[in-house]
C-alpha cells in the first residue's frame, strides 16, 4: 500500500479572498413520519423495531453563513445518518453555494435513514420516499435561511461539563466541551439565531422506545429557544468511543435519579446541556467568521467489515462500492459490484476556516481520542496493531482561535477508532475477557489513520 501522505496530494480547495460582510440567516423543515400508513423502522439499535406513535417533531435545521457574495450553508438533520449521496443530491439543488455541509444528530429515536434496521438483517429498514423527504426539507432549509440572511456579527463561547458524557469503552476519553454561537444584529444586538455543538449519542431513549423523538436534542433546543428568545441550530460532534448517556447518572432538581429509556431523562439531560451552552454563551467573546476558506477531499477507505460486504450484498446499505488498490486518493474511483474482491467506500473530508473559527467535518462517528490527541501511548499489548503509528490529531492540525468539529459530515460511514487500539482478537486490551464494542461497526482499522491524514493534507495548504 502507497504511503498515506504520499497519496493525499490533490486538495479540493475554493480560493481565499479579501473578507466581505458578513451575513446569517437560518431556518428549519419538519420531516417527522407519518405514523399508520407505512412501516416506519426506527434506527439506532436491533431491528424490527416499528414506530407507534410521535412524541416530538424531527426537524431539519440550516444555518446559512455569507462572506460577501460567497455562501456556506450548514445542516444538521433529526435522523441517525445520512449518506454522501444525499449529500450530492442535496448539493445539486443548491448551485451557487461555496458549500453546503449536510450533517445528522445522530438520533437513535428516529426512522431508518441507512438500511440498518430493517424487519431483519437482510432487509432495509429505509422508506426512500421518506428520505426524499428529507432531502427536500434540507433543500427547502437552505433556501429560506438564505432568504432570511442579514448582516449579523457573532460571539464565540465555550464551556466543559464530564459529567454530561458517559464513555463506555476504555480508555476513558471523553470531548466534554459544548461550542456555542450568537449570531446577532450589528447595530441593535438582538439575537438573530444561535448554533451550537455538542459530543454525545442521541440515545437517552434506548432501545425500547417506540415513539418517534428527537431525544435529548429536542430539549437542548428548546431550553436555548427560551433563554435566547431566537431559533437554534444543534449539530453533533464527537460521538465516538461511545460517547452516551445511557448509564449516565442523571438527576431531577430534587435529586431523584431518572431513569435510561424515559422522557424525564431526555428532557433534564438536554435541559442540561442546554444550560452548558447557556454558560458558554455567558462568556462568549466577539469573533470573526469572514473570510471563509473552505478545502474539501474525497478519500477511499478499505471495507474490511464483512457485516457490511453483507449488507452490500443484499442491498440493504445501497451506496456504491469501489476498487480498492491501496490508494484511498485514486485518480479515479471505479465502481465495483464485485465484492468479493478488494473495494472501499468513497467519502469526504471537510475543513473550513471561516474567519477566526476552524471547523472540521467528519464523515462518522470519530473517537475523542483522534480528535483531542489522546490515542493511547504506550499501546495496550492486547491491541491487533501495537505497532501502527499515532494518527495525526484533528484538533492540533487547526489553527484558528476557535474549534469545533461536525460528525456524520457529509456522510455516516460508522465508527473512526485509532489504528493502535483496535480489538477483535484475542488477546484483549485491559485483560477484559470479550472485546469491546466498536469495531463492529466500523467499515475498518483503516478509517483512522485515512481520514487523519485526509485532514492533516487539508490543513497543510
Amino acid at each position: 500500500m502507497r504511503t498515506l501522505l504520499s497519496a493525499l496530494v490533490v486538495l479540493v480547495a475554493a480560493p481565499l479572498a479579501a473578507a466581505g460582510e458578513f451575513t446569517f440567516g437560518i431556518a428549519e423543515a419538519d420531516i417527522t413520519p407519518q405514523i399508520g400508513k407505512e412501516p416506519v423502522y426506527m434506527a439506532g439499535f436491533g431491528q424490527n423495531r416499528l414506530a407507534k406513535s410521535v412524541h416530538d417533531p424531527l426537524m431539519v435545521r440550516a444555518v446559512v453563513l455569507g462572506d460577501g457574495d460567497r455562501r456556506v450553508a450548514m445542516v444538521s438533520v433529526d435522523v441517525v445518518g445520512l449518506f454522501i449521496g444525499s449529500a450530492e443530491r442535496v448539493r445539486k439543488e443548491l448551485p451557487g453555494f461555496a458549500y453546503v455541509l449536510v450533517s445528522a444528530t445522530h438520533n437513535h429515536e428516529g426512522p431508518d435513514t441507512m438500511g440498518l434496521w430493517g424487519s431483519n438483517p437482510l432487509v432495509s429498514g429505509v422508506d426512500p420516499e421518506y428520505l426524499k423527504k428529507v432531502e427536500a426539507a434540507c433543500v427547502a432549509a437552505v433556501k429560506a435561511a438564505d432568504a432570511a440572511r442579514k448582516p449579523a456579527v457573532a460571539k464565540i463561547g465555550t464551556a466543559k461539563d464530564s459529567t454530561l458524557i458517559r464513555d463506555t469503552r476504555q480508555p476513558d476519553i471523553r470531548h466534554d466541551e459544548i461550542v456555542a454561537i450568537r449570531f446577532a444584529d450589528p447595530k441593535t444586538d438582538a439575537p438573530l439565531g444561535v448554533l451550537v455543538q455538542w459530543n454525545c449519542h442521541p440515545e437517552v431513549l434506548d432501545s425500547k422506545n417506540t415513539a418517534i423523538t428527537a431525544d435529548f436534542v429536542h430539549y437542548t433546543v428548546k431550553q436555548l429557544r427560551e433563554s435566547q428568545k431566537c431559533p437554534v441550530a444543534y449539530f453533533t460532534g464527537t460521538v465516538g468511543g461511545l460517547m452516551t448517556t445511557i448509564r449516565l447518572s442523571v438527576k431531577d432538581e430534587a435529586g431523584k435519579e431518572l431513569q435510561d429509556g424515559t422522557f424525564e431523562k431526555s428532557e433534564r439531560y438536554g435541559r442540561l446541556v442546554g444550560k452548558l451552552a447557556e454558560k458558554a454563551l455567558a462568556d462568549a467573546k466577539p469573533a470573526s467568521l469572514v473570510p471563509f476558506d473552505i478545502r474539501t477531499r474525497e478519500v477511499l477507505i478499505p471495507i474490511e467489515n464483512n457485516l457490511y460486504r453483507l449488507a452490500w450484498q443484499f442491498g440493504v446499505l445501497d451506496r456504491p462500492a469501489y476498487k480498492w488498490d491501496g490508494n484511498p486518493a485514486p485518480k479515479e474511483f471505479v465502481v465495483t459490484k464485485d465484492l468479493a474482491k478488494p473495494c472501499g467506500v468513497k467519502t469526504e473530508v471537510g475543513y473550513l476556516k471561516l474567519g477566526e473559527l476552524d471547523v472540521a467535518v467528519i464523515p462518522g462517528e470519530i473517537y475523542p481520542e483522534l480528535v483531542l490527541g489522546k490515542v493511547q501511548d504506550p499501546v495496550d499489548p492486547g491491541a491487533d496493531f501495537p505497532t501502527a503509528a499515532i494518527e495525526p490529531a484533528i484538533y492540533s492540525r487547526m489553527n484558528g482561535k476557535y474549534k469545533m468539529i461536525v460528525g456524520l459530515g457529509n456522510d455516516e460511514i460508522g465508527y473512526i477508532l485509532p489504528k493502535r487500539q483496535w480489538d477483535e482478537k484475542p488477546p484483549f486490551c485491559y485483560g477484559l475477557k470479550k472485546a469491546q464494542y466498536g469495531e463492529g461497526n466500523s467499515v475498518g482499522p483503516e478509517a483512522g489513520p485515512i481520514l487523519c491524514e485526509a485532514f492533516k493534507a487539508l490543513t497543510n495548504k
